[in-house]
């Protein structure tokens, strides 16, 4: 095999193709990166076996061919070539060797037709969303899966993707909180129910453009989700299990409705954690009267309390919340102007705009005990 690209396209595709290379596996094929120069185009895949991409490069092919590079090792040596064009060749011991003007790297190779291969996703079950909208959607409800995967939780670490009625509804939970955005689809697809994991959800964040004129074509299948944007496909397997159902969780009634400055009420939550030690609990209490909240924090560094207006409907209401859990949320809206829902202070709260594109519940807590 013998071709040429330029670096800058070169690192590009190195930069998309190690997001689906895994850090520690028992295979060492996957720690490769697949080049393939075969049909007149040059591929890049990488593949963990949960997480697969498939990118092509600009670039001359001279030879026909294919070799499986260390990932890691490739990559460096890419990003430390001089800005010019760089040619991989590659010899029938399948040693590469990798020339740009005067540096020249000779690394050991090894056959492609060990590599995994991505699966082969029939392309008929397909919606077509803006990639600066997916990339919203990834942004805006993230932060609320589950970090640490167990058995029961494993459904935590991923969001649902559910088609309806023209929308697209995708949710994240983590047993504290629940994050739901929904987007009106421009035409009608057929129902869809498909949990995604998180991991896959955040590369591909990393690899969307974000522009409103780009677009992505998502697949499903029974066990994979196919996202194909620009040059890229991105494969990954879903979480299997039915998941929680929030509906029920989702409650319209409330006692105490509040109006407030989004950001004038996530500046002052940010000044009160100055004084919470990370993995601190301490609660920050959200006093609700006519015309005003109060917001206290108490901890051992030190206290404050701060007034900020809102427009009140309903009762009054003394409330405690995890402050991460609210900046988290806050910092995602986009609004001015929020309303928040409440019904006593051992029930969840609900951030949410009118027409409900997105909702986010956060479980209160006990402030009594935690002070």
């Amino acid at each position: 095999m013998k071709l040429i690209c330029s670096k800058s396209n070169l690192l590009k595709c190195v930069n998309i193709s190690l997001k689906a290379v895994p850090s520690r596996t028992t295979m060492p094929i996957l720690e490769c990166i697949m080049i393939e120069a075969e049909s007149n185009e040059i591929k890049f895949t990488t593949n963990d076996m949960e997480l697969g991409i498939e990118t092509k490069v600009e670039g001359t092919i001279i030879e026909k061919g294919k070799i499986a590079l260390d990932a890691k090792i490739f990559s460096e040596i890419i990003r430390k070539l001089p800005d010019n064009d760089v040619t991989i060749l590659t010899d029938d011991k399948l040693n590469t060797t990798i020339t740009c003007e005067k540096a020249k790297f000779t690394i050991p190779g090894q056959s492609g037709e060990d590599f995994a291969y991505l699966p082969f996703i029939e392309r008929n079950d397909c919606i077509t969303i803006s990639q600066f909208t997916l990339k919203e959607i990834i942004r805006q409800t993230i932060f609320s899966i589950a970090v640490n995967e167990n058995n029961n939780n494993k459904l935590m670490t991923g969001e649902l993707f559910e088609i309806k009625n023209h929308i697209l509804k995708v949710v994240s939970l983590d047993g504290h909180r629940i994050a739901i955005r929904r987007i009106e689809l421009k035409e009608d697809y057929a129902d869809k129910k498909v949990v995604v994991p998180g991991k896959t959800l955040n590369e591909i964040s990393k690899i969307l453009s974000g522009e409103m004129d780009d677009l992505v074509n998502i697949y499903f299948t029974d066990n994979h989700i196919l996202f194909e944007f620009g040059d890229t496909l991105v494969v990954s397997r879903l979480i299997e299990g039915e998941y929680f159902r929030i509906d029920q969780m989702l409650s319209s009634d409330y006692e105490t409705k509040v109006s407030i400055n989004k950001k004038e009420f996530l500046n002052c939550i940010d000044r009160a954690t100055l004084l919470v030690k990370e993995g601190d609990k301490k609660p920050i209490i959200i006093d609700i009267q006519d015309g005003y909240m109060q917001l206290k924090i108490d901890s051992q560094t030190g206290s404050m309390d701060e007034d900020i207006d809102i427009v009140k409907e309903g009762k009054d209401i003394l409330i405690g919340f995890n402050p991460k859990f609210l900046i988290d949320a806050l910092k995602v809206i986009d609004d001015e102007m929020i309303d928040i829902y409440l019904v006593n202070p051992k029930a969840p709260c609900f951030i949410k705009d009118e027409s409900e594109n997105y909702i986010y519940l956060i479980l209160p807590v006990n402030f009594n005990t935690a002070r």
